[in-house]
C-alpha cells in the first residue's frame, strides 16, 4: 500500500470472492490492492472510513437513452449522469436513438461525443445503431469504439431509427458477426403487434393486451434462429415476457451466443398495480402481471437473465398523457434503479452481491469493460458506491436530477440510501452535492 493515496475502509466491501471487512487502496484512479481491514495506512495517504456502510463497485448502467442533442428537453447529458451518480452508477452507455442525429455514423458518433463531453458527470460510452440503409456504416462505427449496435424488429416510435424486418436483419446481423460484434435488439414482432387489440384510452388492461407475450417470444425465437445460422452474439433488450425463457436457456445450451437483460420496472411493478390513466408506467414490452414478474426472478437467479439496467427513456412530461395509446412509452429510472432493485432483492431473499452481479459485474462483461469496471479489484478503476442498505427513503419526483421528474416509483419507500460515489478515485457526489463534471467517454477496447 506504499503508494497509496487513498484509503477507503468499511466493515463490509462486496469483492469478487465475496463480502468482507476489507482497506482499498488507491492510486492515481485505480484500486492497487484490497487488503485487510487493519492494514496499516501510509502517512501519505487519506483515510476515508466509511464505518459499516457498505462499498460497492460503481453500477454500470448498458442501456440508457440520454436523448442528447436534439431532444436535450427530454433529458440530457448534464442531467442523465447527474441523476446516475446520485444513485450509484459510475458508467453508462447510451442507446443510439432518440437523439438527434441518431448514432448511425461516424459523424454522428463524433456530434454525441462533442456534445457528452464536458457534461459528463460520470463515465460514458455510445452503442451505434442498425438501420435497413446503414450497414456499410457498422464497421466503421465499430472501429470508431462502439460497443455494438442496437436495432428495432418492431417500430421503434421515433421515424429517423426504422425498424430491421427479417432480410436487413439477416444482413446486418451478418456483417457485424463479420468483425464478431455485439447486435442488441429490441425483440417485438411487428405482424403480432399490429393485429393485437388497439384499444385507446386510460385503461392500463387494454394497453398490455395490445403488446402481448407472443410478440416477444416470436421475435426471440426469430433473432435465435438467425444468431444460430451465423454464429452472431446477439443481446435481448429489456426482457419482459417470461415466457420466452425455456427457449432462451435452450438456445443457449445449444451453443447460440445470446444474452439478456431485464429493467427494474419489471421486477418491481406489476400490472395488477398500474392505475387507469398513468401513463408514467408505460414502456414497451409492457410492465406484465406478479406471476410473470416471480419467473423474471427465478430466471435472474438461475443465470438465465445476465444482468438488470434501466432503459431510462425519458420524455417531457406532456408526452405523459392519460391515454396509454398515444402517450410517450418509457420509464425514468437512472437515479432509483439500485434502490428499487435492492429493495425488491431482499425481500425475495437475494443479498447485494447478486445485486452488484446483475447490475455492474455483468453489465460490464457485456460491454467488454471488465477489465476495469464491474468489480472491486486491483487494476480496476476506483469506482465506488457507499450504500446504507438498511436505510429507506420515500420517492419524492422534487428531490430527482432527472431533466423531466415524471416517475412510476412516486411515493415509494425504498430500501438502500446511497451515501456517495466515487469515480477513479475522486467523490463526485455526496449529500446531494456534486462535483463538476469528471467523466470520460468510453470506446470499445477489444
Amino acid at each position: 500500500m506504499s503508494d497509496a493515496e487513498l484509503v477507503l475502509r468499511s466493515t463490509r466491501v462486496i469483492t469478487p470472492e465475496g463480502t468482507r471487512a476489507a482497506s482499498v487502496a488507491v492510486a492515481a484512479g485505480t484500486i492497487t490492492a484490497v487488503l485487510p481491514y487493519d492494514a496499516p495506512v501510509p502517512e501519505t495517504a487519506r483515510l476515508e472510513d466509511l464505518g459499516d456502510h457498505v462499498l460497492l463497485p460503481g453500477l454500470v448502467d448498458t442501456h440508457v437513452h440520454v436523448n442528447d442533442p436534439g431532444r436535450t428537453e427530454w433529458e440530457g447529458f448534464w442531467t442523465a449522469t447527474r441523476a446516475a451518480a446520485a444513485g450509484g452508477i459510475t458508467t453508462l452507455v447510451d442507446m443510439p436513438l432518440n437523439s438527434l442525429p441518431p448514432t448511425t455514423t461516424v459523424a454522428h458518433l463524433r456530434t454525441k461525443q462533442q456534445v457528452a463531453a464536458d457534461k459528463a458527470h460520470i463515465d460514458v460510452g455510445f452503442w451505434g445503431g442498425a438501420l435497413p440503409d446503414n450497414v456499410k456504416d457498422l464497421r466503421p462505427l465499430h472501429e470508431a469504439g462502439v460497443f455494438g449496435f442496437k436495432a428495432f424488429l418492431s417500430p421503434s416510435g421515433v421515424d429517423e431509427f426504422p425498424h430491421l424486418e427479417r432480410d436487413p436483419l439477416a444482413r446486418a446481423m451478418a456483417e457485424i458477426a463479420a468483425f464478431d460484434g455485439l447486435l442488441i435488439v429490441h425483440a417485438e414482432d411487428p405482424r403480432l403487434l399490429a393485429s393485437a387489440p388497439q384499444q385507446p384510452g386510460p385503461k392500463y388492461a387494454d394497453f398490455l393486451a395490445s403488446r402481448p407475450r407472443d410478440a416477444e417470444d416470436t421475435a426471440i425465437a426469430q433473432l435465435i434462429r438467425e444468431a444460430k445460422a451465423l454464429h452472431a452474439r446477439v443481446h435481448v433488450l429489456h426482457l419482459s415476457s417470461s415466457d420466452a425463457l425455456p427457449m432462451i436457456a435452450e438456445a443457449r445450451a445449444e451453443g447460440v451466443r445470446i444474452t439478456v437483460e431485464t429493467c427494474p420496472h419489471y421486477l418491481t411493478l406489476t400490472a395488477e398495480e398500474v392505475p387507469d390513466g398513468a401513463s408514467e408506467f408505460k414502456c414497451c414490452p409492457p410492465i406484465r402481471e406478479a406471476a410473470n414478474q416471480d419467473l423474471l426472478w427465478q430466471a435472474l437467479a438461475d443465470g438465465t437473465i445476465d444482468c438488470v439496467v434501466t432503459d431510462h427513456s425519458p420524455s417531457t412530461a406532456d408526452l405523459k398523457t392519460d391515454d396509454f395509446a398515444t402517450a410517450w412509452g418509457g420509464i425514468s429510472g437512472l437515479q432509483l434503479s439500485l434502490a428499487a432493485v435492492w429493495t425488491e432483492a431482499r425481500r425475495r431473499g437475494h443479498g447485494l452481491e447478486d445485486v452488484v452481479r446483475w447490475m455492474s459485474t455483468r453489465t460490464s462483461e457485456l460491454v467488454g469493460l471488465d477489465d476495469r469496471k464491474g468489480a472491486i479489484a486491483a487494476g480496476h478503476d476506483a469506482d465506488f458506491a457507499v450504500l446504507a442498505p438498511d436505510e429507506t427513503f420515500t420517492v419524492d419526483p422534487a428531490s430527482l436530477q432527472h431533466r423531466n421528474r415524471v416517475t412510476a416509483y412516486a411515493g415509494r419507500t425504498l430500501y438502500g440510501v446511497v451515501k456517495s460515489t466515487w469515480l477513479r478515485g475522486q467523490r463526485i457526489v455526496a449529500d446531494g452535492e456534486f462535483t463538476e463534471p469528471k467523466g470520460r467517454l468510453l470506446t470499445r477496447t477489444n
